[in-house]
């Protein structure tokens, strides 16, 4: 008797264990995040479109990387991620016990952010992204990351680039590939090339400044740093507390469940 006891409560204590945490919800579409255990990235726009009312999550657990939700994911920790499309892309492409929902949430713009009243630093940042799409190299610069062409033709400083009017720090958070990433220890992506090659034009050495990403806006406002690009969407709240360039880019949110 004293065995079978015995083997009784080592089955219950594993079954304890393996339901410990665990998330079951099954998620097909948007209006199955209603009552779901969800993942995001801190201070995101995943963060904000899951945190409406409308959504009406169970509980919304945030992560400082994109990264460390994706694994709460695999341990069945939530039930699902949402993020940004290209970064989204990028984990289910190393993870192949992992797949993508599309098409859920309206689309978003991207744009750079400054100290509100810049108004002279943010012209000169909105002619330069007018002549570097005019030239077709804002669209290099998203080719040599995303699709066919990627890797094939990086962005390169013109050798006689002018440096003659100082430094410009942009804030980041380097976890957001393809738009921000380490790669050993350098920091490279999308908004990294846009931003050098802003600076290009205007004659400023760019220094990256990594860091929390819902660190990047109070930087900014600040003058910590001169300015945020993050894959970071315009929407009315941050518009309260920074300034926007135009926009440069076009993404929207997806959801990231197990197979």
């Amino acid at each position: 008797m004293k065995k079978l006891a015995a083997a009784a409560l080592v089955a219950a204590m594993v079954l304890s264990l393996a339901g410990c945490g665990s998330s079951t919800k099954k998620i097909e579409s948007k209006e199955d995040l209603k009552d779901a255990v969800i993942g995001v990235q801190l201070g995101t726009t995943g963060d904000t479109t899951v945190s409406e009312a409308s959504i009406g999550a169970k509980e919304v657990k945030r992560y400082n990387k994109g990264a460390q939700a994706i694994q709460a994911l695999k341990k069945g920790q939530i039930d699902c991620v949402v993020i940004d499309t290209e970064p989204a892309k990028k984990f289910v492409e190393l993870n192949d016990d992992l797949k993508m929902i599309e098409n859920q949430f309206e689309d978003e713009q991207y744009a750079i952010s400054m100290k509100k009243g810049n108004t002279e630093l943010k012209d000169a940042f909105n002619k330069a992204l007018g002549e570097l799409e005019e030239e077709g190299v804002l669209s290099d610069i998203v080719n040599n990351y995303i699709g066919d062409e990627a890797g094939k033709n990086p962005y390169e400083s013109p050798a006689d680039a002018d440096r003659s009017k100082g430094k410009l720090v942009m804030a980041t958070n380097a976890e957001f590939e393809p738009w921000e990433y380490h790669d050993g220890e350098a920091i490279v992506g999308i908004d990294v090339d846009i931003a050098q090659a802003i600076c290009d034009k205007l004659g400023y050495e760019l220094e990256v400044s990594d860091m929390e990403f819902d660190a990047i806006l109070p930087a900014v406002q600040s003058g910590k740093a001169d300015f945020g690009a993050a894959g970071m969407t315009v929407n009315e709240e941050r518009l309260e507390s920074v300034d926007f360039t135009d926009t440069y880019a076009n993404a929207s949110q997806v959801i990231i469940v197990k197979k």
